[in-house]
């Protein structure tokens, strides 16, 4: 039952690629055609297409190849068109005819859709004062010389969101720039697959070629000197492909003209596996939170890597630590200070087990100084680290009718780095709140400040922390770390104090103890424990011990009137808000 943990601060690689390289956003719903019969409807679509065909290239003089691109690549926005004119049998291609003569449409619209764009994000596209293309021609100028080249205009909008300064270019400077790709030895089709993937070649200024070079220096030692040209189908689409491919490993930070011949050397890599395979194989080693351009660098140098199971296969935590060559005496070490993350986990989990035990440097040099074959000769023994009580417990959750929900906190705790123990079925029971919504708050307080490993450890003390929505986490994080300049050590010493609320208790305990030092009331610095926990009545007398105007101040310019009053003073602690 377990998995792999999601954390979005490190999605997978695919995933950013797919949404830098393609639009997959459908939410908003296409515009209905109520008013036309069922039967009529792929007719009026039909003839819609070629009135606005024919609108762009008669009345707005167009081409007509280019014109019939737009007026049958736009169907969204064609059918916001359509529901506008009134249906009939008879004449309804003059009725379009005759709404488009009235109603000026945003040709701008339809060129972006017909070009590939998202319908859902054109409209931040839009010029606020501009709806014909001829008020702003460069854009569609520098599609039809794209077009002209060879380029398929559905995919222009991978360029225009790639590098907007391509289509602000003249048609003879984007020749000029196609040309020049050529000369490297490249076919066409080839340069417009290369173009593409890495769209900046095209809208760099003249000033950053040398960049450009560089990138071209890399695709022509690997493509041609190393041939693998030969293992790319003639075609745009598998061009496009294979670069994506050679993408990632600039998207991870290795710098251009540097690793051609690694990639040479190693093009199986970019042949064997598909985009998605790749990126996510990639992604294993960068939720390590290391560099990721050497992650990038250690899968070219020992691409045998990217084949071993980094995703089902079950690891017992001390096993593959002992596996992996961790010192015995640290490794006694290890088991004893993180309980929470021994046992059984899946192989997935390992990047967030070796953050949560502060150990990835020390896993990740190992990978790079040849312990990589380590990753695929690991294998569990039958009981090894098989928890009996964790197994029971795991049943029972199971036999549940809610299981479902319970097992995703449980993958949840997992994916973080808990392993099959105890621990981990005592903080499971008082986590409360959807497995996705616990992955959120917990990468809210990461992105605070908190380091992974002291994160995981302050969960495995107070789970309760997680019962709040992640913005409350975000303000309470932020004025102890930042505004009160409290450490993590501090904060790690005493996790509870994030359950209690923040403007009745937190800020204006804090608050009141800085402002005691800064008039040097007060002898000595309180922890974080004794500022937050202590209840009102011990809290009041010893302030009052600390200097006799201690307590007038307090309530005269910090104490929470809602919270504070002398009633509260009996009831000796507040409950905390978790």
């Amino acid at each position: 039952m377990l998995s792999r943990s999601r954390t979005p601060a490190l999605q997978s690689l695919y995933t950013t690629l797919k949404h830098n390289f393609f639009s997959t956003n459908t939410h908003q719903k296409p515009p209905t055609l109520s008013k036309i019969p069922t039967k009529y409807r792929p007719q009026a679509i039909l003839q819609a297409q070629e009135v606005l065909t024919d609108y762009f290239h008669t009345t707005r003089s167009f081409p007509f190849t280019f014109a019939e691109y737009i007026g049958k690549n736009s169907r969204f926005s064609l059918l916001g068109l359509v529901s506008k004119v009134p249906f009939s049998r008879i004449g309804y291609p003059n009725s379009i005819q005759r709404f488009l003569r009235y109603h000026p449409i945003n040709e701008f619209e339809f060129f972006f859709e017909s070009i590939g764009i998202n319908h859902v994000e054109i409209s931040s596209m839009l010029h606020l004062n501009k709806c014909f293309l001829s008020e702003d021609s460069k854009v569609f100028d520098a599609a039809c010389a794209l077009a002209c080249f060879g380029f398929p205009w559905k995919k222009l909008g991978i360029l225009y969101k790639g590098d907007v300064e391509i289509f602000s270019k003249e048609p003879y400077e984007l020749k000029e720039r196609l040309s020049r790709f050529e000369r490297y030895g490249f076919g066409s089709v080839a340069v417009i697959g290369i173009c593409l993937a890495f769209p900046r070649v095209l809208g760099e200024r003249s000033d950053f070629l040398d960049e450009v070079d560089m990138l071209f220096d890399d695709l022509k030692r690997v493509f041609l000197d190393f041939d693998l040209a030969s293992c790319v189908v003639g075609n745009v689409d598998a061009w496009f492909e294979m670069c994506r491919k050679i993408a990632i490993f600039y998207e991870l930070g290795c710098e251009k003209g540097t690793i051609g011949e690694l990639m040479g050397k190693n093009k199986s890599i970019f042949v064997d596996y598909s985009e998605e395979v790749l990126a996510e194989k990639i992604g294993f080693f960068c939720r390590l939170d290391v560099r990721r351009e050497e992650v990038g660098v250690l899968v070219l140098s020992k691409p045998e890597i990217l084949s071993f199971d980094l995703e089902v296969c079950v690891i017992s935590t001390v096993g593959f630590l002992k596996h992996f060559g961790l010192d015995v005496n640290k490794l006694k070490l290890t088991a004893q200070k993180y309980q929470y993350i021994m046992g059984r986990n899946k192989i997935a989990n390992v990047p967030h087990i070796m953050r949560s035990l502060d150990l990835s440097e020390w896993f990740f040099d190992r990978l790079k100084k040849g312990g990589h074959g380590l990753l695929g000769s690991y294998v569990i023994g039958s009981n090894e680290d098989f928890d009996e009580d964790y197994a029971e417990d795991l049943q029972k959750i199971q036999a549940l009718r809610t299981s479902i929900y319970t097992i995703r906190k449980l993958n949840f705790l997992h994916g973080i780095g808990f392993g099959e123990n105890k621990v981990t079925m005592k903080a499971l029971s008082y986590l409360h709140g959807p497995g996705d919504e616990l992955q959120e708050r917990f990468d809210c307080l990461l992105h605070g400040g908190v380091n992974f490993s002291n994160l995981c450890k302050m969960l495995s003390v107070s789970p309760k922390i997680l019962n709040q929505k992640a913005e409350i986490l975000e303000q309470k994080i932020k004025f102890l770390l930042l505004d009160m300049g409290f450490s993590q050590e501090e904060l790690c010493a005493f996790p509870a104090c994030l359950c209690y609320d923040l403007e009745k208790r937190i800020m204006p305990r804090c608050q009141f103890h800085r402002w005691l030092r800064e008039q040097d009331w007060c002898p000595f610095e309180y922890s974080l424990a004794s500022i937050v926990a202590t209840s009102d009545k011990s809290f009041m007398a010893r302030i009052s011990g600390i200097h006799p105007d201690a307590s007038k101040k307090w309530f005269s310019s910090f104490s929470n009137e809602k919270l504070v009053s002398k009633r509260s003073f009996s009831k000796g602690n507040h409950s905390t808000s978790c």
